[in-house]
């Protein structure tokens, strides 16, 4: 299993594949054991992959100090120069495309393409919803707000006709939950992340950006919504953006988005 120390933590990460770098950074909560996972995803077959667990997630370390989105950007940035990758694509998903915006900001040489999916800049852009609003809820409960809010679609009435459907959402967003849940330090580790996620504020520096970024995202997210992108869109100069049908999930939800995220990572998209 692939560990390494980086500024004294313990990164869980693994890389496969062949093809143009590609760092995957993912989003609240991730943990590569829960499937699918980026390395299942269609894209995974046309690059080699680097992806990991952040601090205070899945099976990396989960130190109860306070976490900045610094510090998230600059484990990016040591897990780099541990493997010796000086220079590669970079997409972030979710809260890790909050990283990747911290990421790119910081160290604009080690990126050479930048995709931020489904993601906000915080500031005068607009912030993702605060999940740690939602801290407090029971485990059922806190199903049931997620779900809505990662489709808007998915309203009362929605539910009501599909209901089978929703089961099998919520069954299967239960089963990602209970993935390492009784492991020491979870809730610390969770908890700390999402504390960082709230300070996250990247907006009126976006616009140092130079290389090439592709935002994409889903028309029904009520957890990153289309104004949050096109705030980014704005900010970042010869930025492209492009909605698709689904929610905070179009990954999964529209098949074309990872075709779209390839075209644009081979420069494809260029004028």
């Amino acid at each position: 299993m692939p560990f390494d120390i980086v500024r004294n933590i313990s990164i869980y990460y693994e890389i496969h594949g062949i093809g143009p770098r590609l760092l995957v950074i993912s989003g609240t909560g991730g943990d590569l054991r829960r499937k699918p996972n980026i390395f299942d995803a269609p894209i995974a077959g046309h690059f080699e992959i680097l992806s990991y667990d952040q601090r205070g997630l899945g099976q990396t370390s989960r130190p109860d100090i306070p976490y900045t989105m610094a510090d998230y950007a600059d484990d990016a940035n040591g897990l780099l120069d541990v493997l010796g990758w000086k220079r590669c694509m970079v997409m972030g998903i979710s809260f890790g495309g909050m990283v990747a915006q911290e990421f790119a900001l910081r160290y604009p040489h080690r990126v050479e393409r930048l995709v931020l999916a489904c993601t906000s800049s915080g500031g005068e852009g607009g912030a993702s919803y605060p999940f740690q609003e939602l801290a407090h809820l029971p485990e059922e409960d806190y199903i049931h707000h997620v779900l809505q809010l990662s489709d808007t679609r998915r309203d009362t009435t929605w539910q009501a006709a599909k209901p089978e459907k929703f089961q099998a959402l919520f069954d299967l967003t239960l089963a990602g939950l209970k993935v390492g849940a009784d492991e020491p330090g979870r809730q610390i580790g969770a908890r700390r992340q999402l504390e960082a996620r709230a300070g996250h504020d990247t907006y009126e520096r976006l616009p140092a950006l130079r290389m090439p970024v592709y935002i994409c995202g889903g028309r029904y997210d009520g957890i990153a919504t289309p104004v949050n992108l096109e705030a980014l869109q704005k900010q970042i100069p010869g930025a492209r953006l492009e909605l698709f049908d689904g929610g905070h999930l179009f990954l999964i939800q529209d098949a074309k988005a990872f075709e779209q995220i390839g075209v644009f990572l081979r420069g494809e998209l260029d004028d």
